[in-house]
């Protein structure tokens, strides 16, 4: 749910509280690089001395990684959402001050607390399906689709919409999960999957897909990605007229 946006301005005496400095600054790096004006906001991770940085990629993805803090000095709550790029400058400073609070900018629903997995794949399959998006990407742009040129935008929306991954739950009958390259390409370019392994499929880790209601994600070694499944919306019309 989102909170109410509020803009106080910075506290004198405010302190972002994140000790992880490293992993939080891994987050922040790749997030800044992909969108240079990105929010992010700091929760409670629902463990003592870990927060949850959640930031949304241009691809509509909801991204988390979990690292090392508490709640910031001289924060009146624990629930704060800042630019990613100023944070990111006041740790690379070593700077403990918490940026200028910007909880306006931050616009989206998080999926629920409790999630179910449903499915766990090898790190190494979802590198796999990235690369060739890449690749049919740069071929596409390069020589064209069917003998015609096509936008750039126009490509990239069409692999991201792209069902990478059909899961078929066991048990009693229920709806199979579909996973998104949205979704693929947010745990691969967030550098939640960690370095590859020296080559075989054994030394790479497994990814969970998980479900929470309407959102799906899929959760690595160092953080997750989440998307919202789109409401199916039905058109009734209000009346009928002759046509002419």
């Amino acid at each position: 749910m989102t909170r109410p946006g509020t803009e106080p301005g910075r506290v004198a005496s405010a302190a972002h509280g994140l000790t992880g400095a490293v992993d939080a600054g891994a987050f922040l790096a790749r997030l800044v690089r992909l969108d240079p004006a990105a929010p992010v906001r700091l929760r409670p991770a629902g463990a003592t001395g870990r927060v949850a940085l959640w930031a949304r990629l241009p691809w509509q993805v909801l991204v988390v990684r979990t690292v090392a803090g508490g709640p910031a000095d001289g924060v009146a709550d624990d629930d704060v959402t800042v630019a990613a790029a100023e944070l990111l400058a006041e740790l690379e400073r070593g700077g403990t001050s918490l940026p200028t609070r910007r909880d306006a900018q931050w616009r989206w629903p998080l999926p629920p607390a409790r999630s179910k997995p449903v499915e766990v794949l090898p790190a190494a399959e979802l590198r796999r399906i990235a690369d060739a998006a890449a690749g049919t990407l740069r071929t596409a742009s390069e020589q064209g689709v069917a003998g015609r040129a096509v936008g750039q935008r126009a490509l990239r929306d069409a692999l991201l919409d792209h069902v990478a991954v059909v899961v078929t739950p066991d048990g009693p009958p229920a709806p199979s999960v579909e996973v998104s390259q949205r979704l693929v390409q947010g745990l691969v370019r967030m550098g939640f999957l960690g370095a590859a392994g020296p080559g075989t499929a054994v030394d790479e880790p497994a990814v969970q897909v998980r479900v929470a209601g309407r959102w799906v994600g899929l959760v690595g070694p160092y953080g997750a990605a989440w998307l919202q499944k789109a409401t199916d919306l039905a058109v009734t019309p209000l009346m009928t007229r002759p046509n002419g």
